[in-house]
């Protein structure tokens, strides 16, 4: 399975006024989803796009991305060890988000977060 982008997540201090930010600037729609301030964000015009966008409260972690960007996989295991034997750092082991898959996260050699998730069903459109 290619690794491709299936997800990227902006992390707002306020997310009412980051979601009034990007509908005035992309015309992108914003779906409530989970707890408060958490939104599936639709980037496209119906068409499939292959990316699902989020945006939730800032997260505290080890390192706080304004953008988050999340890879589909079809093993995590071997994800893992690849980024272990490269000089990566895994910052989230396996982690199951009920109805949409398995999430892990790993700061790459430069510090950058990234995630990779085994999905459950394909991203949202």
């Amino acid at each position: 399975m290619p690794n491709h982008l299936s997800s990227f997540a902006i992390h707002a201090e306020d997310p009412d006024r980051a979601r009034a930010f990007y509908e005035a600037v992309f015309g992108w729609r914003f779906e409530p989803w989970g707890p408060p301030g958490f939104y599936l964000i639709d980037t496209g015009d119906g068409a499939p796009q292959g990316v699902q966008g989020i945006m939730h409260g800032r997260v505290q972690r080890t390192v706080t991305p304004g953008v988050e960007v999340t890879f589909s996989a079809s093993d995590l295991d071997a994800i893992i060890a690849a980024v272990e034997a490269n000089g990566g750092k895994m910052i989230m082991q396996k982690s199951a988000i009920p109805t949409v898959g398995t999430l892990i996260r790993f700061l790459d050699p430069e510090g950058n977060d990234i995630g990779a998730m085994k999905r459950e069903t394909p991203a949202r459109t």
